[in-house]
């Protein structure tokens, strides 16, 4: 059954989400109208500030409404240290850890050659560069553990080969709580590769 095009428009530009089908689109539209007008229309000027106003950070390539995200312009965050991330939510989860004082390159993907994604898709060359101009001694490759983003993490770490940048991987493995008996292989594997002493 179709609705008047307004209501048909809306639900189609929800849709747009992730995790959003016609049917969630359709509660939310209907929500939106019953009983969230003033939400909706705060939603709506909030989605058109964002998409005029948020741009990449120039050093980091984070969101960002200025020309360096608030993490680039803090002067008290390790100078030296810079992890790389696959995405701003990555980041976000590293940052609520609350551990890491460092500085960040948010590649905003992963390589796939075929989806056409290359390193100049991901800014790749951009990062070296900085590397390079920034004199970091540690780079943390934080690409997720997937077959792109492993592969992300050997194309980068292969490009910085012969020069003395000690590069790093984030340990993978069991997680703190898990049983063994629900992990998988793969997760064991590296596990296993990754053991360290228990005095450490």
């Amino acid at each position: 059954m179709a609705f008047s095009p307004l209501v048909d428009e809306l639900v189609e530009s929800l849709r747009c989400l992730p995790g959003v089908g016609q049917k969630t689109a359709q509660r939310m539209a209907f929500h939106l109208l019953e009983r969230g007008r003033s939400g909706g229309s705060r939603l709506s000027d909030a989605l058109r500030n964002a998409m005029d106003g948020v741009r990449r950070c120039e050093s980091c390539q984070n969101f960002s409404d200025t020309e360096l995200c608030g993490i680039c312009e803090n002067p008290e965050r390790t100078n030296g240290t810079l992890c790389v991330v696959e995405s701003p939510s990555d980041l976000l989860a590293i940052e609520q850890a609350g551990d890491y004082r460092g500085s960040y390159f948010v590649l905003m993907g992963h390589l796939s050659p075929i989806d056409g994604v290359g390193p100049e898709e991901i800014g790749i060359e951009r990062l070296l560069r900085r590397v390079r101009e920034e004199g970091v001694t540690e780079l943390i490759l934080a690409t997720n553990p997937t077959v792109e983003g492993e592969a992300t993490a050997h194309y980068i770490s292969d490009r910085l080969d012969g020069t003395d940048i000690l590069i790093t991987r984030l340990a993978h493995g069991i997680p703190v709580g898990g049983e063994l008996g629900y992990v998988d292989g793969f997760t064991l594997t590296h596990a296993f590769r990754g053991r360290k002493p228990l005095s450490e």
